[in-house]
């Protein structure tokens, strides 16, 4: 996908893009995007691209499942009105099967996860110039790993979606895998989910490269 200059670029999603944004939007500097991917992403587009004129905004929360992001998805994500959204949704969803076993009402299955991905692709696709999945991930390269192996379900069940509603999906775990074959996930990520700016700046390659502006 290639963005359009003098358009307006929405990354949404759970904690990963929240990185501590400005609330109600993050937009602009000293930390307002946050300090994930959606910041270096922001910083590499101001240092290389700045005759583009790409407005980056950031409504990622903390916590959120994909139930989550669909109740505040008209105010958050359509109520900007930007022409591109970018969403990564997917970890809380999986590891809440972990966390909040013991909860039925809190987990998300597979298959609303995908319903829930549909409903916001319909809901968004006519109103934007373009809109990219980037999937979940996890810091761990054994696939037989039961966290890694069920995130690999939420990833490949967000990858269908997208084929089936024409919608770039960025693959994040691959770049994450290439990157464990080298060094131990503490380097990325202390915790197998919340990266640090190592980590970040692989998901932020992965987006940029999948736009076509590394």
């Amino acid at each position: 996908m290639k963005i359009e200059d003098n358009s307006t670029l929405l990354f949404t999603g759970d904690s990963i893009t929240d990185a501590g944004r400005a609330r109600p939007v993050g937009e602009g500097l000293a930390g307002q995007l946050g300090a994930g991917y959606v910041h270096l992403a922001a910083s590499h587009l101001s240092a290389f691209h700045s005759q583009r004129r790409i407005r980056i905004l950031n409504t990622g929360v903390g916590g959120d499942t994909t139930r989550d992001l669909s109740a505040r998805w008209e105010a958050d994500v359509l109520a900007p009105k930007p022409d591109y959204v970018s969403c990564m949704i997917g970890i809380n969803d999986c590891w809440r099967h972990f966390g909040h076993f013991w909860d039925d009402s809190l987990l998300v299955s597979v298959d609303e996860y995908k319903n829930t991905l549909r409903r916001l692709a319909d809901m968004t696709l006519p109103k934007v110039k373009g809109m990219v999945f980037m999937t979940p991930y996890y810091f761990v390269a054994e696939r037989e790993e039961p966290m890694r192996a069920r995130m690999d379900i939420y990833r490949a069940a967000m990858k269908d979606v997208a084929t089936e509603k024409g919608i770039p999906c960025f693959d994040t775990q691959e770049p994450i895998d290439r990157a464990l074959a080298h060094a131990h996930p503490c380097m990325f990520a202390a915790d197998r989910v919340h990266p640090n700016t190592n980590g970040h700046l692989i998901l932020a390659r992965a987006f940029l490269e999948g736009v076509n502006l590394w």
